[in-house]
C-alpha cells in the first residue's frame, strides 16, 4: 500500500512517501558544508541508511560529529582495507589491533614483509575501491551458513566466536567477492569513504579516519612511541598465554583454567609494580616526588596503594598528597567555554602554593597541608602539619600529574612520572577489536552505581565530558611519562560481564542512551561469565566490583 506518512527529521517535521529509504531522505537533507550522514536512528533505534520508513516515525540523522558515526565510517573503511589486502596478497592475514596516533594500527601477516611500499600499493587499492562506489550488500543468512563462508575465507577466529552466538541467524556482509562480520552497521556503498589515509608504521600500518571532533578532514598522524610499546608487551605476553580473543578466554574458562589465569596476571601485575618500586628505591636520593595520572576507571587509586606497599618493602615510607586539597577558592576557578567553572583545569590548581609547598617538603622542612572543604569552596588550615625525610617520598595521584607545569619550579630529576590506563589487550577476533574506552565505562559502570550511588543513565551522560577531559589533561602529556602501566586484565570483562548486563538491562528502550546500552550489551554477551570470588582482595579490579582490602 502506497501513500505518505509523517516524520519529524532532526527535530523538523518532513512528510514523506511510505517506504522511503533512510539514504534517499539523507540524500535530500545532506548540505555540504555539514558532517556526512552515515546513518540514522529511528524511533531510538540504530538503523542503516538502507532501512526503509513505512510508518510515522521520529528520526535523528547519525553524522560524523557523532560517535556512532564515526564508529560506522570507520567500521566500513576496515572492510575496505581488509578487501584491499587480500585482492593484494590473497594468503594474507589482516589483525585489527588497537587505537593508536589518532588512528587504528593493523597489522598484515603471512605474506611479504609489510613496508612503505606496499602501504602504498595498499592505499591505492582502497581508493580505487572507493572511487568505484560499490555497494555493501547486507545478507541475513543462517549461523551455519555463515560459519561456511567464514572457513572458505579463512575466518577460522570468526567461527570461534560464533559459538557463542545465541541468536540463530546473522548479517553478513559483501563487497567485493568479500563477505565478512564487523560487529555493527555499515555505510551504504563505499564512495562514502572519501576522507582517509594509510601510514607504515614498523610493523604495521595505521589506518587514519575522520574523528567526530574534525569530522570534515582526516586526523594527523601523533606519534606516541611509550604507548605503542606498551600495546606491544600486552599483545606478546597473552599471545604467550594462548589468548588472544574472546574465543580464546571463554576456552580458557569452560576448561577450568579461569582460577589460574586470575593468578597468573595479578602476579604479572605485582611484579611489575615490585620492578617500579625497585626503581625509585634505588635512586631515592633524587626522586622525591612520585607523579601519577591517568583516564578515568584506570584503578589509580589501587594502583597507588599497592606502590605504598611495595616502596615499604623496599625500606620507604611514601607520604601521599592529595592534589584536590590545593583547589582556588570557589570563586577563583576558571571557567570554561560555556561559562561553567572547570574544575578540571590545572588553572582550578594553586600551582604557586602547590609548588612552593612541594619544594619545601622535598627539602625537609615542615609544612602546614590545607584541607579543601568542598561546601564552602574554601582551603582551610586545621594544623595538618608534615615533615618528611629522605625516605619519605611524596605521592601525588591527580589528572595533572604528568603535566609539567604542575611541578614546574621541582627539578625534573626530582619527579617520577607514572602513567597508568586500562589499555585492553583482548580482541572479539581478528577483524574486530574491544575498545579500551568501552572497558573502562564499563569499570565505571559498576563501580559507580554499586559504590557511589550513580545511575547508568548518569555515567553514560557524564562520559562525554569525561572523555574530553581526558583527551585536554592527561593524552597529550602521557608520553612524558617515566614508565606506563597497563592496568587491564585479560579475565576482567568475564567478571563484569554479570555484574554490568543486569544494570544495563535497566535502561528503557526510548531513553536517549538506549543505543548505546544496546551496543555494549550485543558485545558482552559472546563472553563466557566468570566468578568474582577467585579476584584477590588487593587486585585493581576490586576497585571497580568491591571487595578491595585498600
Amino acid at each position: 500500500m502506497t501513500g505518505t506518512i509523517q516524520i519529524t527529521w532532526n527535530g523538523k517535521p518532513l512528510e514523506v512517501n511510505k517506504g522511503i529509504t533512510l539514504q534517499e531522505i539523507a540524500n535530500q537533507q545532506q548540505k555540504v558544508e555539514e558532517p556526512l550522514i552515515v546513518a540514522a536512528i529511528v524511533d531510538n533505534r540504530v538503523r542503516e541508511l538502507s532501512y526503509t520508513i513505512e510508518k510515522d516515525s521520529t528520526v535523528k540523522p547519525i553524522d560524523l560529529s557523532m560517535k556512532d558515526g564515526v564508529r560506522i565510517y570507520l567500521r566500513s573503511l576496515t572492510f575496505v582495507f581488509i578487501r584491499a589486502c587480500k585482492e593484494l596478497f590473497p594468503e594474507c592475514k589482516v589483525s585489527v589491533e588497537h587505537s593508536f596516533g589518532g588512528g587504528l594500527y593493523c597489522e598484515v601477516n603471512n605474506t611479504e614483509t609489510l613496508s612503505p611500499r606496499a602501504v602504498n600499493r595498499i592505499e591505492r587499492q582502497m581508493q580505487s575501491i572507493i572511487d568505484a562506489d560499490e555497494p555493501f550488500e547486507k545478507t541475513d543468512i543462517a549461523m551455519a551458513e555463515a560459519n561456511k563462508i567464514f572457513l572458505e575465507m579463512g575466518l577460522e577466529d570468526k567461527v570461534k566466536i560464533m559459538k557463542y552466538r545465541t541468536e540463530d541467524t546473522i548479517s553478513i556482509y559483501s563487497n567485493g567477492g568479500i563477505s565478512d562480520y564487523l560487529f555493527g552497521y555499515m555505510v551504504p556503498s563505499t564512495g562514502y569513504l572519501k576522507m582517509f589515509g594509510l601510514k607504515f608504521y614498523l610493523p604495521g600500518v595505521i589506518l587514519q579516519y575522520p574523528t567526530y571532533e574534525e569530522p570534515d578532514q582526516v586526523r594527523p598522524f601523533h606519534d606516541n612511541p611509550k604507548l605503542f610499546k606498551v600495546f606491544r608487551q600486552a599483545e606478546k605476553w597473552s599471545e604467550s598465554l594462548g589468548i588472544r580473543n574472546i574465543a580464546d578466554l571463554n576456552r580458557c574458562i569452560e576448561e577450568g583454567g579461569g582460577p589460574d589465569l586470575v593468578r597468573i596476571s595479578e602476579a604479572a601485575q605485582e611484579k611489575f609494580f615490585g620492578s617500579i618500586a625497585d626503581d625509585i628505591a634505588q635512586h631515592t636520593d633524587a626522586i622525591r616526588l612520585i607523579l601519577i595520572a591517568g583516564p578515568s576507571s584506570s584503578g589509580k587509586t589501587t594502583f597507588a596503594q599497592r606502590l605504598r606497599v611495595q616502596l615499604m618493602v623496599n625500606g620507604l615510607h611514601p607520604v601521599p598528597i592529595s592534589m584536590d586539597n590545593y583547589y582556588l577558592d570557589r570563586e577563583l576557578v576558571p571557567v570554561d567555554e560555556k561559562g561553567e567553572q572547570d574544575l578540571e583545569s590545572i588553572d582550578a590548581i594553586d600551582l604557586e602554593l602547590f609548588n612552593e609547598q612541594m619544594t619545601l617538603l622535598i627539602q625537609g622542612q615542615k609544612v602546614e597541608i590545607p584541607h579543601y572543604n568542598f561546601h564552602t569552596g574554601r582551603r582551610e588550615y586545621t594544623g595538618n602539619f608534615i615533615q618528611v625525610s629522605e625516605l619519605q617520598p611524596l605521592i601525588v595521584e591527580g589528572i595533572h600529574g604528568l603535566n609539567e607545569k604542575l611541578t614546574e619550579m621541582i627539578p625534573r630529576e626530582n619527579k617520577y612520572k607514572i602513567y597508568i590506563s586500562a589499555l585492553t589487550q583482548l580482541n572479539v577476533d581478528d577483524h574486530n577489536r574491544i575498545p579500551t574506552t568501552d572497558a573502562r565505562l564499563i569499570r565505571r559502570m559498576v563501580r559507580d552505581y554499586h559504590y557511589r550511588g550513580t545511575s547508568i543513565e548518569d555515567t553514560l551522560r557524564m562520559w562525554s565530558s569525561v572523555r574530553r577531559g581526558e583527551e585536554k589533561n592527561i593524552f597529550p602529556f602521557q608520553e612524558t611519562a617515566d614508565i606506563m602501566i597497563n592496568s587491564a586484565l585479560l579475565y576482567e570483562l568475564a567478571v563484569l560481564k554479570p555484574l554490568i548486563l543486569p544494570l544495563l538491562e535497566t535502561v528503557p528502550d526510548d531513553h536517549i542512551y538506549f543505543p548505546e546500552v544496546n551496543r555494549l550489551n550485543k558485545f558482552l554477551k559472546y563472553f563466557v561469565e566468570m566468578d568474582s570470588k577467585v579476584i584477590p582482595n588487593n587486585s585493581i579490579l576490586r576497585e571497580f566490583i568491591g571487595g578491595s582490602s585498600f
